[in-house]
């Protein structure tokens, strides 16, 4: 009782102490929401967003498993492993992969930090009418962070069609979301369910609608005039079912480019802008801080990091000033320094990554057989790697959370290998 004592204690200290005149005691205010520049939790106090993106659970990226040069996207990741172990056994290896990669000790661990939010990259096949399986993961994800006094941001990080083009939304090469209707109205579609099914969970924050939508590339900056629309299409669909929860808007250009609003058309918006390997100084936030002003409205890094230590420990500092929460990437990742945990590279791993990078279709299936890992190495790489994913076995790195001016957790207490 006295731990969890020290963790409410913690949480409410995290999220601020200086009330916001008018933040009343209405019933939607048990749910975080904007009020002028800043978020307000159910208490009436400021909110300060800090946290750490659950990358690579729902959303594999072929960097963050090393590699580099091979399958990049879900689908492509999806069919090399189906290539390599068959499509039963992969199929059983995603559905452990996904218990096993966040469970209620990461959650915990990450309370441990100090953060007081997670940012969940969602995919949306897992969220249609034909496949509960984003629910069941996600509700223990909620439930876990309601215990553990975590604030929980969706964000979607695949949509239908793609709003990018890119790996990281799983589409095929293009944007496709912007010139088919019917992905749009699927898009809309899976809000609609994901926001019925949390309208009365005050634990879930907020809906971050589309992750980094459309690229800086000259020719597809046509589609920066259909994104606001599409907001407003998804945000009125979600209102016929949720009054309560924050809706989120990325700008363009990977969520850098906020030209593209206009003035707010709802009363409960945060907007959010993602930078990478930019110089860590105000000048940098200088657009989104004049924004903010501007219509004074809330706004958020919901992304950043892939950086050293000192760069992210300055970046923090000007975003600490500036009153602007953040939430960076990534908590988990493979043999690296920069997230808060890495997982050790798997038994017969480079087999599996010099394999990912041969051609596809070589012409010759004789030498591309040769050349593929045995059965029996795949096998064990995998059944490796859903070890190596679990917190205990996992790796702290302690400059990347001391960078953020977090608390590094003892693994005695989380009964982690040191």
């Amino acid at each position: 009782m006295k731990q969890l004592a020290l963790f409410v204690l913690a949480f409410t200290l995290a999220a601020g102490s200086s009330a916001v005149a008018g933040a009343a005691s209405s019933p939607a205010n048990r749910f975080v929401h904007a009020s002028g520049k800043y978020l307000v939790d159910s208490a009436g106090h400021t909110l300060q967003l800090r946290g750490i993106n659950l990358g690579n659970w729902l959303v594999p990226e072929g960097y963050m498993f090393g590699l580099e040069g091979g399958p990049a996207s879900p689908r492509e990741i999806e069919t090399y492993f189906n290539e390599l172990i068959g499509p039963a056994e992969a199929a059983q290896f995603w559905q452990a992969y996904r218990e096993a990669y966040i469970a209620e000790e990461d959650i915990r661990y990450l309370r441990q930090t100090g953060v007081n939010s997670i940012r969940i990259p969602l995919h949306y096949k897992f969220f249609t009418p034909s496949n509960d399986e984003g629910f069941a993961l996600l509700d223990r994800v909620v439930g876990w962070a309601e215990k553990y006094h975590l604030y929980v941001i969706l964000d979607l990080h695949c949509a239908p069609g793609g709003q990018t083009g890119a790996n990281i939304d799983d589409s095929w090469g293009y944007p496709w979301l912007y010139e088919s209707e019917s992905s749009q109205a699927m898009t809309v579609a899976v809000w609609k369910r994901i926001a019925e099914h949390y309208r009365d969970n005050p634990t879930v924050l907020g809906y971050d609608l589309l992750n980094e939508p459309i690229p800086h590339f000259p020719a597809l900056q046509k589609y920066n005039n259909q994104l606001e629309p599409l907001y407003k299409q998804i945000t009125a669909a979600i209102r016929t079912v949720d009054t309560n929860h924050l809706i989120i808007l990325g700008g363009a250009q990977w969520d850098s480019n906020f030209a593209v609003f206009g003035t707010p058309f709802d009363s409960n918006l945060m907007y959010t802008f993602h930078k990478y390997w930019t110089a860590p100084t105000e000048e940098v936030i200088q657009p989104y801080l004049e924004f903010r002003n501007r219509y004074s409205v809330p706004i958020w890094l919901g992304e950043s990091g892939e950086n050293t230590d000192a760069w992210i420990h300055d970046f923090v500092q000007v975003l600490e000033k500036d009153e602007i929460g953040w939430t960076f990437w990534p908590y988990k990742k493979m043999d690296s320094g920069s997230s808060f945990v890495a997982w050790q590279k798997p038994a017969y791993w480079d087999e599996i990554v010099a394999y990912g990078k041969m051609p596809g279709n070589t012409g010759d299936a004789e030498k591309r057989i040769a050349a593929r890992p045995s059965l029996e190495h795949a096998r064990a790489a995998f059944q490796s790697l859903l070890e190596n994913v679990r917190l205990a076995h996992c790796r702290t790195n302690t400059g990347y959370i001391q960078a953020l001016n977090l608390t590094v957790p003892s693994d005695e207490q989380n009964g982690k290998n040191p």
